[in-house]
């Protein structure tokens, strides 16, 4: 081989490593969703609103908060979705006695070699899922937040690079509070989204019986689609057109939270919104976002980052007066 071939082969990876970073065209994108969405459906049977919720978490580059009872198939959302788009999939059991070492790798000793040697730990994967991550004291819980936040992690004095795509899927035990910490404040802002599966209705949870009467579907699930082609999704969704009006819109909405709660909206929760805003203006097919985005994925943004002045309503309701409250201009 001559020593121009390899100059050859270098530039021609290159421009391959250029041709995977340009955006997704947004019809293309939206196809995209659109097939992922199918293929999570196969297997989860009745929550096409929390689907798409997902979808436009992962899109927006965000992170997901899952609370609700156990066994209503939050851990399975999260595996269809990683086989779909053909992630590396992890999943860390929170517990009590976790160390945050245990989420984010630990050096370890290599008597051979004579140095030590970094064992990176299950938050290096492109899906994670933090399973009833409010059972581990606080201390564990923010092992996840540079993660979350810089997509990084820092061990011993060195950062290290997660995966990309990155996306953190955590779910929150409900039912056993005697048993569980309280999520800091600033680890729930850094969550995009926050969902309820709920139960099943008679005939979905008959279905799902159906479906899981011999093998469960997920053990021959197939991808549908690959993680390069969602790098290129999300660079769509980030070139997505939000204009003056609309970012009013926005900062109103905000606004109108921190005037009405003990705790409102921070900016942090604003550009989560106007990102899902952007995924949800792709999952239509268009390039540009409008106010019924901001409307629509306004609850599952800003709900669980309020905290009302009185036990009788909600961060929810919150928003909701928000959206009445605000005109659209």
């Amino acid at each position: 081989m001559s020593d121009a071939e390899p100059e050859a082969e270098a530039e021609h990876d290159g421009e391959g490593d250029l041709r995977e970073l340009a955006p997704l065209p947004v019809s293309e994108a939206a196809e995209l969703v659109d097939r992922v969405g199918d293929n999570v459906a196969s297997v989860i049977v009745g929550n096409d609103a929390a689907i798409e919720h997902i979808l436009v978490t992962v899109l927006a580059r965000g992170h997901l908060l899952l609370e609700d009872v156990p066994g209503v198939g939050k851990t399975m959302l999260a595996r269809a979705l990683a086989t779909s788009v053909d992630c590396e999939f992890k999943r860390v059991q929170f517990t009590p006695d976790l160390l945050p070492s245990d989420v984010t790798g630990i050096n370890v000793y290599n008597q051979k070699s004579g140095e030590f040697e970094f064992r990176a730990g299950p938050v290096f994967a492109n899906i994670v899922l933090g399973d009833e991550i409010n059972r581990a004291p606080p201390k564990t819980q923010s092992a996840l937040l540079e993660a979350m936040e810089e997509q990084q992690v820092t061990v011993d004095g060195v950062t290290r690079a997660l995966p990309d795509p990155f996306t953190v899927i955590a779910t929150q035990n409900d039912v056993e509070p005697g048993r569980t910490y309280e999520l800091p404040l600033a680890e729930i802002d850094r969550f995009m989204k926050k969902l309820r599966l709920g139960y099943p209705s008679k005939a979905d949870e008959s279905e799902i019986l159906d479906r899981t009467a011999g093998d469960h579907p997920i053990e021959s699930l197939e991808p549908v689609a690959t993680s390069a082609e969602l790098r290129r999704a999300r660079a769509a969704v980030g070139e997505v057109a939000v204009s003056e009006p609309v970012r009013d819109y926005v900062t109103e909405l905000a606004t109108y939270t921190r005037e009405n709660a003990q705790l409102g909206v921070s900016p942090r929760g604003s550009i989560a919104l106007v990102r899902a805003s952007q995924a949800r203006a792709v999952l239509d097919g268009r390039d540009y976002v409008v106010p019924d985005d901001v409307q629509t994925e306004a609850p599952s943004v800003f709900a669980h980052r309020v905290r009302p002045r009185t036990g009788s309503e909600s961060g929810l309701d919150v928003v909701e007066d928000a959206l009445s409250a605000v005109a659209v201009e």
